[in-house]
């Protein structure tokens, strides 16, 4: 079912902001139909799956640019039904709503404020997939959205549309795609596809390889990786949206990468190009691993700069070792991937699973998708990247002991997160035992090691 369109307009940034970004909105609008083929009277249809917090933004903010152009763009965002809200997420929804002057307005106008009245008094149940008609992320209720035209039958959703964002976490991507590609299979045009999931799986077999997100796109579909990219940086979906100034990279084919950064170009939202896909898709899903780590430390030392300093240092040495690994040019990896390590470990989901099961908070036996969070894509990376590197055909050599060892052997962290998440062997408490092991070298050396020795693996990227 698609929700309604009334009050569904580009509202949220002046006219003449968008203009002075690579042309006006209908400029930006028309070059993309152009490259798409599109005639008068078939508009270009934009679809997201899933419906996070980061999908949700992203759609958001084209229906903000571009759906007042209704005749050339049709913005869509499709998530499952049925999930309900529970009473204290309607209450403080209620709470946000009235806080609002403005959202209040358009709910009143739309006739939709008296269900949030009855949900807040426990008389009616809404649904996730209800209130991001009215602009509401489930995960997200502290940041209204505008409405959204939402649909929850999928074949619906994706049967004809020419870009879909993906939106899902990566742990969800390949089983939807698969149910996907049975809706494609009478199609005569190929669909753009834009990743936005951070997130990686191991394949250890025939020989170990990382398999991310746009891969697993590829494999259940059949769309030609040439027209599938990812974009990601530092960013909080919720700042984004309240437009703090931010930048991203979208990756992939020149031949939709350069017209689709200045299609998806915000005055606040900064999109460049570049054609390395999978390496940057590959570090999106690195830093989520060290973020739990970072929000375990800062919990367990009460904040303390001094500590999270020194867990900072070695997280980053752990990086840069293992992007020598997967990147013959790693060097230019160095600065998106600190941006985004950084901003992750400030106030990222990643970060703050770590801090609530150091405090007991919440604890591992809830599972990694929490509710009002989404999920948690750091503790299958943990996984994933341990199992990788673990592999006895990638060792390395290590100069102070004089014999070759599995590249985790260099990564303590990464040992010992693996043994919090997914063995359940310790404690968080022993990230700490593993910062002030007097053993523990220099977190220069593991750099040199990286950078004297001829450690890169083309195959982990399947290259």
């Amino acid at each position: 079912m698609v929700g309604s369109t009334e009050g569904v307009t580009s509202n949220k940034y002046p006219n003449e902001l968008i203009q002075s970004t690579n042309g006006s909105v209908e400029e930006k609008v028309d070059e993309l139909r152009r490259i798409f083929g599109k005639v008068d009277g078939d508009p270009l249809r934009i679809v997201g799956v899933g419906a996070g917090a980061w999908g949700s933004v992203f759609v958001a903010m084209l229906q903000d640019a571009y759906g007042n152009l209704r005749e050339k763009v049709q913005i869509r965002i499709w998530r499952r039904a049925g999930r309900d809200v529970d009473k204290a997420t309607a209450e403080h929804l209620f709470e946000v709503i009235n806080s609002r002057e403005d959202v209040l307005r358009r709910l009143i106008r739309r006739c939709a404020y008296l269900k949030y009245v009855e949900a807040r008094l426990g008389d009616r149940t809404l649904h996730a997939d209800e209130i991001l008609k009215d602009g509401f992320c489930s995960n997200m209720i502290d940041t209204p959205l505008c409405p959204l035209k939402v649909v929850t039958n999928l074949q619906e959703a994706v049967w004809d549309a020419d870009i879909v964002i993906n939106g899902l976490p990566s742990t969800e991507t390949r089983e939807v795609f698969q149910e996907i590609s049975r809706y494609w299979k009478e199609r005569i045009t190929v669909p753009v596809i834009i990743s936005l999931a951070k997130g990686i799986e191991a394949e250890l077999g025939p020989e170990p390889r990382i398999v991310t997100p746009t891969q697993m796109i590829n494999r259940a579909t059949g769309v030609s990786i040439e027209n599938i990219l990812y974009l990601g940086g530092p960013n909080i979906a919720s700042e984004i949206y309240n437009r703090e100034y931010a930048n991203a990279r979208i990756c992939g084919a020149e031949k939709w990468r350069k017209a689709l950064a200045r299609f998806l170009r915000q005055p606040h939202f900064i999109v460049w190009d570049n054609g390395d896909l999978v390496t940057h898709e590959v570090m999106g899903g690195l830093k989520n691993v060290y973020a739990i780590g970072a929000g375990m430390v800062a919990a367990l030392t009460n904040e303390s700069a001094t500590s999270k300093s020194v867990y900072f240092a070695h997280c980053t040495s752990e990086m840069i070792f293992i992007t020598h690994l997967l990147a013959e040019g790693p060097e230019k990896l160095a600065g998106p991937l600190l941006a985004d390590t950084y901003v992750t470990l400030l106030k990222g989901r990643n970060a703050w699973y770590g801090q609530k099961l150091a405090k007991g908070e919440i604890n591992l036996d809830m599972g990694d998708s929490i509710k009002g969070k989404g999920m948690i894509q750091g503790v299958s990376a943990v996984k994933a990247f341990y199992e990788l590197l673990s592999q006895s055909s990638l060792n390395v050599y290590r100069p102070d002991e004089n014999k070759h060892v599995a590249p985790v052997e260099l990564c303590p962290l990464l040992k010992t997160l693996y043994k919090i998440l997914i063995m359940r062997e310790v404690s968080s408490e022993a990230i700490l035992q593993a910062l002030r092991d007097e053993t523990m070298n220099d977190p220069r050396d593991r750099i040199e090691i990286a950078q004297s020795h001829a450690i890169y693996r083309p195959s982990l990227l399947g290259q």
